[in-house]
């Protein structure tokens, strides 16, 4: 059915860790000493989840010689409304997105390179897969895709016209149907049903997160980052990784509007190392160096990726377009909106 991970929980309030950037959408520096002569400020923009890796990277990028005299700013939010943001003008050296449709917006835009996508790991920083959240001891017994659209479920679930995350988990939901043998239109009926079970569909994954350890709804679809996250810090939920779930990847590119592009390439760098790797894997996230993992993260035995349903431009086209989109029809029927 999947692997389960539990955790005893200390009690200890959600509130408390939002220092570590559980609300996920405020602006904040972080300083390599002062504001001396010769300092660079950089503006890291980012979605709504890795916040609290991102504090421990730059303090460590900070220590590095390439990273002695650098400054940053850093914005983090839903995944589309960052990407939406930035093509609009919010200033940005360095950005990393949920998916990759809001890394190919600035590239439209040509705020981004091309070629953002070239190096080894095709511009991707960290992977994760989508699990389902649960209270502790999982008093529902919700461990697959058909168990959330039981009778008397609420699931948890941000806008998906909003949220990256979203996406990865109508995606996650949809792929995970057809392989346990549903049809294309069984699956996008199961996606239907699957939404009337949401109440409410919160801007971000991080949003979401909040409002499922608030204590409402009995499962959350979330990154398997997310779920860690929230054991970090005391909350009584465990998790379950179905056998049929998706890889996320998640995408980081400097600007082409960067006024300071070296100290961004070598932070951007910096991403790729042994111990900004180390860090994401600390923090839940799965390295895209994989022998920086410094957890043990199970591999889901019918794991599959975006590639499955033909890439993003056509999974964004059928699912997700605004007027015409899969998920369009079922928000308009539910009186969610799809356009921001």
């Amino acid at each position: 059915m999947g692997t389960s991970r539990k955790f005893a929980t200390a009690g200890i309030a959600l509130g408390a860790a939002a220092a570590l950037g559980l609300t996920g959408c405020s602006g904040s520096s972080a300083s390599a000493g002062g504001s001396s002569g010769g300092k660079v400020k950089l503006s890291l923009v980012a979605y709504s989840t890795p916040q609290a890796a991102y504090e421990k990277i730059i303090a460590a990028f900070q220590k590095t010689p390439a990273g002695k005299n650098v400054e940053f700013t850093q914005s983090y939010g839903a995944s589309g409304d960052q990407s939406r943001a930035v093509a609009a003008g919010l200033p940005a050296d360095v950005v990393e997105f949920s998916l990759a449709p809001d890394m190919k917006r600035l590239v439209d835009a040509n705020l981004v390179a091309p070629t953002w996508d070239q190096n080894q790991y095709k511009g991707i920083v960290t992977d994760s897969v989508v699990a389902i959240v649960t209270r502790t001891g999982n008093p529902k017994g919700i461990k697959d895709w058909p168990d959330l659209i039981k009778p008397g479920v609420e699931v948890i679930t941000p806008n998906p016209f909003t949220s990256g995350g979203a996406r990865w988990n109508v995606m996650a939901a949809y792929g995970g149907t057809v392989a346990e043998g549903a049809s294309d239109a069984q699956a996008q009926a199961y996606l239907g049903t699957l939404f009337k079970h949401v109440p409410v569909q919160d801007d971000s994954a991080r949003a979401s997160l909040q409002t499922f350890t608030g204590g409402k709804g009995d499962a959350l679809l979330s990154y398997e980052n997310d779920a860690i996250f929230a054991q970090q810090n005391g909350q009584a939920v465990d998790y379950t990784v179905p056998d049929n779930t998706i890889k996320i990847e998640n995408p980081a590119a400097v600007t082409s509007t960067s006024k300071h592009p070296t100290q961004a390439k070598a932070f951007l760098d910096f991403l790729y190392t042994d111990t900004a790797q180390k860090i994401f894997s600390d923090n839940g996230y799965r390295p895209v160096v994989a022998a920086d993992a410094t957890r043990t993260f199970p591999t889901p035995s019918g794991l599959f990726d975006i590639s499955k349903f033909g890439g993003w431009d056509a999974v964004t086209t059928k699912f997700f377009d605004a007027t015409n989109g899969v998920l369009a029809k079922i928000e308009q029927g539910l009186g969610v909106a799809t356009t921001k």
